[in-house]
């Protein structure tokens, strides 16, 4: 089972978006996936339609037994291979920083119990945790439960600033709680190819942390909306732009999979690639 942080440090950079994205890449490769809402705001849950459940991820925070995880989790309407880790506004009032560090290993200890005692018998291949977009506690449980972590940013003038505090907390965590965490990528949300100023913010992306940027980003496309409106997953939204997207999101999944097995990544002076614009795949109609 391998798990994966989606986190961002701002609000509104498609950070949700990234992680459901992720998720319908899994479910059409028939990869059984747990989406684990940790953002206060529910987005997630609320595009993935469970069913109601008499708990929450808040519950289990709080008492991550076995038992309350397995009213905490349902299927989503997606397809059974793809559950719910229902969240909740209650997370909020779980975010604040404490002087308890010990609550920061709830989530893992939850995440041990599904490994090791899978509810209903079936385990799952992938989870996916989506924070909400601050550094609190949420956050930071995430990080310390997740085998890697995936920072999703926006082509702007304060993407660099954010990613590199993302980073340096993803090596906090690393050095202090969680040994095994990998930071597997930074990922460009809502690009517009031909934008000059997109590109320009992404070379100082690329100069900043080289590998780590992606070397593809999730193009800026209405079908994102469509089909979260819809609760449907973008590989089975039918327009030129979703399936733009869907390909992008395939090598994305393909990225997080492979870090089961590579080493950690470094941000060295010889790894920096400043050369080439990032493309997003493209087809031919926008939709």
């Amino acid at each position: 089972m391998h798990t994966v942080a989606v986190l961002s440090l701002k609000g509104g950079v498609g950070k949700t978006t990234v992680a459901l994205g992720i998720a319908s890449a899994a479910m059409r490769r028939g990869i059984r996936t747990l989406v684990a809402d940790l953002d206060p705001q529910g987005n997630a849950t609320a595009s993935l339609d469970p069913p109601y459940t008499d708990a929450t991820l808040a519950d289990v925070l709080e008492n991550p037994h076995r038992s309350v995880l397995e009213r905490a989790i349902a299927a989503s309407v997606w397809s059974d291979d793809v559950e719910v880790l229902v969240g909740a506004e209650d997370l909020e009032a779980l975010n604040e920083p404490g002087p308890d560090e010990r609550r920061l290993a709830s989530l893992s200890r939850a995440l041990d119990e599904l490994h090791d005692s899978p509810p209903r018998g079936k385990g799952y291949d992938l989870v996916i945790l989506d924070c909400p977009p601050s550094l609190g506690r949420l956050t930071k449980s995430a990080l310390v439960a997740a085998d890697s972590a995936l920072l999703v940013t926006e082509p702007t003038m304060y993407a660099v600033s954010g990613a590199q505090r993302a980073l340096e907390a993803i090596e906090k965590i690393r050095d202090e709680h969680n040994q095994g965490l990998r930071a597997v990528g930074v990922l460009v949300n809502r690009l517009r190819p031909r934008s000059h100023e997109h590109q320009f913010r992404i070379a100082e992306l690329r100069e900043s942390f080289g590998a780590l940027v992606m070397p593809t980003a999730i193009p800026d496309r209405l079908a994102i909306q469509q089909a979260q409106g819809a609760c449907s997953p973008i590989h089975e939204w039918h327009s030129p732009g979703a399936q733009e997207i869907a390909l992008t999101f395939n090598m994305v999944l393909a990225k997080i999979l492979r870090s089961t097995r590579a080493g950690r990544h470094r941000i060295d002076a010889d790894e920096t690639e400043t050369t080439g614009p990032i493309e997003a795949i493209r087809t031919d109609a926008r939709g």
